[in-house]
């Protein structure tokens, strides 16, 4: 049976991954993770043709397969059926779901009819596991961020610092030009130990090439320098080194070069070394003292964040103390013999970059709040962090907006605005509206925040209409605001508008795209259909297709079937 599972999952594999790509921009709601356990056991139980569905076959798997080998109930109660509402859509769109399938509207009638006995067999599998695990609840360490979230989503919107303020933070961090410097002292292709990575007389030398002092010892050097493996696990984490064949381990070929000079490489260096904050948890004799602190440095980071980034050292040691307490017996032992936990943590996250130290006060850098951001993200926790309003560009003010209650959007579009000449911001918004022929939904928020502007946006407008997927809404602006010279709208700058708007409805779910259909009546949609496959939209094929599967009129769908037809001849 292994042998199946391994053949069927290489088979899944390259499908799986292009409906992940898939998801991102059409299914943004769904969970695509969720889908790879439901398509291997569909593979292995019901049809060895990935592309073959049947309703009947889909309620076994669900019902009857799903619940003896799924691993979280509780994800699989929220997520898998909309995960698998959306697999099964991409393979109607992709031309994947073969003939011998039932049709996509039955699949997903389907679905509709099983989601609430499959709910109820997830929470029957989640009441189980609690009853089992009444004798062994789970308990979170220090570092647990789960106990905050509600905390954490109450929070005021946290403001991000430009990439070029972090980027120039991150050149600066001391632990990232350790790791670099060690690294590069290990060379291209140096063997180490099986029961120590580095003789005696090598970690001499590793120290001095990190700067670290020699430690007094009687015993062993490599069993009294944590802080130097340390440095070497970080330097493992950013890619500076890499381990080799027949015990070897290699400096990265660009490892030199850092601090790089590339903004983006230096951030995306910096944030694969995030996880090293683990490091700075003190180290104890006792491997039961040592893991009674685990987390510790984390949870020093998450205190900070909530007191919205600075608090006094004495406090937050007292508050730390008393939740290694709460949270483990050996909690007040374990502190008394670190003699002062937070000096290990405290010192890590200096190094990192992280916090400084301004008296007897421990402050969160900007480059801080941006790591801690992104753990508490990692850890599926809901925060409100923006970009500066300042720093923010117009495309992430549009990808930002798109995501916001419309009292929110206005709010951020009003002060983004107040820092610009109405001209500039115009121009910058319809830039950044031009980046993404696919993107509808930033295309029409730029052009309605543009189009508030007036006179002033002429010049941009007048710029838009070289760009195709602006030109139909540069000409209408110009119209209205009687430009001489300006073109006349045509009718293919209507369907272009058209298919915009199916695009963002089709994109909010299947009920209201059939909505919007219903809203224009059929008689349009049918009009609509003869001609609108001529667009050289980048969504036409993908509403055209859409469209032959969910109207409830079987006239317009088989028309819908035809345009699509020929949208793919041309």
């Amino acid at each position: 049976m292994t042998d199946r599972i391994e053949v069927a999952a290489t088979e899944l594999r390259p499908l799986l991954e292009e409906f992940i790509m898939w998801a991102r921009a059409n299914a943004p709601g769904s969970d695509p993770e969720l889908v790879g356990p439901a398509a291997l056991w569909h593979r292995l139980a019901f049809s060895q043709d990935l592309g073959t569905w049947k309703r009947a076959d889909l309620r076994n798997l669900l019902l009857d397969r799903m619940p003896k080998v799924v691993e979280d109930p509780d994800a699989a109660a929220d997520g898998m059926l909309p995960a698998v509402d959306a697999y099964l859509t991409f393979l109607s769109q992709t031309g994947r779901l073969t003939e011998g399938s039932d049709s996509l509207i039955d699949l997903q009638a389907e679905l509709d009819e099983v989601e609430d006995e499959f709910v109820d067999l997830m929470e029957e599998l989640l009441e189980d596991a609690e009853g089992g695990d009444e004798d062994e609840e789970e308990v979170g360490d220090l570092g647990d961020f789960e106990p905050f979230a509600d905390e954490l989503a109450d929070l005021d919107t946290i403001r991000l610092r430009p990439d070029s303020e972090l980027a120039a933070a991150a050149r600066e961090v001391p632990l990232v030009a350790k790791a670099r410097d060690l690294a590069l002292w290990v060379g291209s292709g140096r063997r180490v130990g099986e029961d120590t990575l580095l003789s005696d007389a090598e970690v001499e030398e590793a120290l001095v090439a990190v700067g670290l002092p020699k430690p007094d010892t009687d015993g062993p050097i490599a069993e009294v320098v944590p802080y130097l493996w340390n440095i070497w696990n970080l330097a493992v984490d950013l890619e500076f080194l890499e381990p080799g064949d027949a015990n070897t381990v290699a400096v990265q070929d660009d490892t030199a070069e850092w601090p790089f000079d590339d903004d983006e490489d230096v951030l995306d260096a910096w944030m694969l070394g995030l996880h090293s904050v683990d490091y700075g948890d003190p180290e104890l004799d006792d491997e039961d003292l040592t893991m009674a602190l685990a987390g510790l440095t984390r949870g020093v980071l998450v205190r900070l964040l909530l007191a919205g980034g600075a608090r006094e050292i004495e406090e937050l040691a007292q508050e730390l103390a008393e939740a290694a307490a709460d949270l483990d017996e050996l909690g007040s032992d374990a502190w008394e013999a670190a003699g002062g936990p937070l000096a290990s943590s405290i010192d890590w996250l200096v190094g990192y970059g992280m916090v400084e130290v301004d008296g007897s006060t421990l402050r969160l850098t900007p480059l801080g709040t941006e790591g801690v951001v992104h753990l508490v993200d990692d850890a599926d926790i809901e925060v409100d962090a923006r970009p500066a309003i300042e720093s923010m560009s117009a495309h992430e003010l549009l990808a930002l907006s798109a995501e916001l209650p419309e009292d929110e959007a206005d709010a951020e579009f009003a002060a983004w605005m107040r820092l610009r000449e109405p001209g500039r911001a115009a121009e910058e918004l319809l830039e950044a509206a031009a980046e993404d022929d696919s993107d509808a939904l930033i295309r029409v928020q730029a052009a309605s925040v543009v189009g508030t502007l007036g006179q002033e946006a002429i010049p941009a407008w007048q710029a838009a209409l070289k760009q195709p997927s602006l030109r139909p809404y540069a000409a209408t602006h110009l119209s209205q605001l009687e430009i001489e010279g300006a073109p006349e709208p045509t009718q293919d700058d209507t369907h272009w508008l058209i298919l915009d708007m199916w695009t963002i409805s089709a994109g909010l779910g299947r009920s209201e795209f059939v909505s919007s259909l219903r809203d224009i009546g059929p008689e349009m949609v049918s009009s609509l259909l003869e001609v609108i496959w001529k667009i050289p939209h980048a969504h036409v094929e993908e509403l055209l297709d859409l469209i032959s599967q969910v109207h409830p009129d079987k006239q317009i769908a088989k028309a819908a079937r035809r345009a699509l037809f020929k949208a793919r001849s041309v």
